[in-house]
């Protein structure tokens, strides 16, 4: 049987070497990825297991090390390497948008902090710091949680604004519920955060919600301006 298994292995890991992981399925990308950390069982149905448990690859890689070594046959190893996979995309996805890069619209502003959510399963508000000419001094990760809504305080908003003496703030959030839609919670910590910064001369140029893939710019969309109500659900 093993010999079957090893023989099996090495043509997962020929079909990679030759043609990329886009001709793999995500039952045999997970099967291989598996490979490298459980040496001597067959790996398929553990693959499939991850999947029906975690409902597809995206569940598997937002998985937590915990609930990924409690499936049975995964282990420590295995999920460690799982996560390990997660983490180093998250670096480097963060790492490309340079100190010091511009952003002039929603749209820059959306591919630049699309990897902070990507696998968050918690909501999370981030906020990004500016000069005068719109380039990028930090990025803060504010407030993480489990519960639907993550409670932003003004002061540490304000704090962090006169530390980094930005001109410009951007706020962004994600909604585990996957809907990238301001709910009227978000409209009117929106409205008291942008009063707040009034105060010490800086502006809140945006505030970004994200959901899955997607985003929804508050300016845009004219919630942050008034030409829509915040009586919303």
């Amino acid at each position: 049987m093993e010999n079957i298994h090893s023989g099996h292995r090495e043509r997962l890991k020929a079909k990679y070497r030759e043609h990329g992981l886009d001709s793999f399925t995500d039952i045999e990308a997970v099967e291989l990825l598996l490979t490298y950390a459980i040496p001597r069982r067959e790996t398929n149905t553990l693959a499939h297991a991850l999947l029906e448990r975690f409902r597809g690859l995206r569940g598997v890689l937002q998985a937590d090390e915990a609930e990924l070594a409690a499936v049975p046959g995964i282990g420590e190893k295995a999920a460690a390497l799982i996560t390990l996979v997660r983490s180093m995309n998250q670096r480097y996805l963060r790492e490309k948008p340079a100190r010091g890069a511009a952003i002039s619209g929603s749209a820059e502003a959306g591919q630049y902090l699309m990897p902070h959510f990507i696998y968050c399963r918690d909501e999370k508000a981030v906020l990004v710091t500016l000069d005068s000419a719109s380039r990028v001094i930090r990025c803060h990760e504010l407030a993480q949680g489990a519960s639907d809504e993550v409670v932003l305080s003004s002061r540490d908003v304000m704090s962090i604004a006169m530390r980094d003496d930005a001109a410009r703030v951007i706020l962004a959030h994600n909604h585990g519920s996957g809907l990238a839609l301001p709910s009227h919670a978000d409209v009117v910590t929106t409205a008291q955060l942008r009063a707040a910064l009034q105060l010490i001369g800086v502006k809140l140029v945006d505030h970004l919600i994200f959901g899955d893939d997607d985003w929804v710019s508050m300016r845009d969309s004219g919630w942050m301006n008034g030409e829509v109500s915040p009586d919303v659900g």
